[in-house]
């Protein structure tokens, strides 16, 4: 019967146990690191007698715990049965008292004067621009809002109301510039998506826009951008060209200058309530 060491073995400690003396029979059979198979007594193994625990295994020299073998219950602890951990909590508390699910969000729990309060401390471009304020949400609104009035004059008025509402789920998740939305991929987009369909719906528009509307709003919000980002962001028109491309009726008059949140969100509620939406 072969004996079994198993052992926390040095490498060096491992190469010694495994020697073949001049002529004889090798004392190991099989090896690995942390297990040798040895077929001598154990005590004429100076080398690491005194050194390491030893743990003797009479089993055919299975792995403890493996096939049959003892069990090392100290190499393998029990573990305790975890707790079932209760959701973490998605929803959060407006100013107007409301408590707005972000992951499933209610039209019944959404309130202008918290989109007005939130969009007009959300800074764009991560706060990175020019003046003794940051450009808010509401403020970009309000301005993609007068474009879209600029460029189809005809637009219905709840058109335009969306227009202003445009970017009202990030008085809930924030604004994040594009290439961080990008590598975020699917799931903010799913979220964004779901608060922009709530918020419609409790201002009596649909809850997914008309294409062609779509492309009005998205042609309006280039055209704000670019002027941000040339006015405000600290961006070349070279620059500002290879990444954002001018959209084409672009005004060249506007000159931007930032608010406080306070005046940003009179602004912003004051189109709202021009625009028809608190008849929704």
């Amino acid at each position: 019967m072969r004996y079994c060491l198993a052992d926390k073995l040095s490498l060096r400690e491992f190469a010694q146990v495994g020697k073949r003396p001049s002529g004889k029979t090798p004392k190991w059979e099989n090896a690995q690191v942390g297990l040798a198979v040895i077929t001598h007594q154990i005590n004429t193994l100076p080398i690491i007698k005194g050194k390491i625990e030893t743990r003797l295994y009479l089993d055919g020299c299975r792995l403890p715990g493996q096939d049959g073998g003892m069990s090392d219950t100290r190499s393998r602890p029990q573990r305790r049965p975890s707790r079932q951990k209760e959701p973490s909590r998605a929803w959060q508390r407006m100013l107007s008292g409301r408590r707005l699910d972000i992951l499933d969000p209610s039209a019944m729990d959404v309130e202008i004067i918290d989109i007005a309060h939130g969009l007009a401390r959300v800074s764009r471009w991560n706060g990175q621009t020019r003046g003794q304020h940051p450009l808010s949400v509401a403020q970009h609104s309000v301005l993609v809002e007068r474009f879209v009035s600029r460029n189809a004059p005809k637009l219905d008025r709840r058109w335009r109301l969306a227009a202003l509402l445009h970017d009202a789920p990030e008085y809930v998740i924030g604004d994040m510039i594009t290439p961080f939305k990008y590598a975020l991929g699917g799931l903010y987009h799913d979220i964004e998506s779901r608060l922009s369909e709530a918020v419609h719906i409790r201002f009596g528009l649909p809850a997914r826009l008309p294409d062609n509307v779509e492309r009005a709003i998205k042609r309006a919000d280039r055209m704000a951008a670019w002027i941000e980002a040339t006015q405000l962001a600290g961006f070349s028109e070279e620059e500002a060209s290879k990444i954002l491309k001018r959209p084409r009726g672009t005004p060249d008059t506007i000159r931007l200058r930032p608010v406080k949140p306070e005046k940003a969100a009179e602004m912003f509620l004051k189109r709202f309530n021009l625009l028809g939406g608190n008849r929704g």
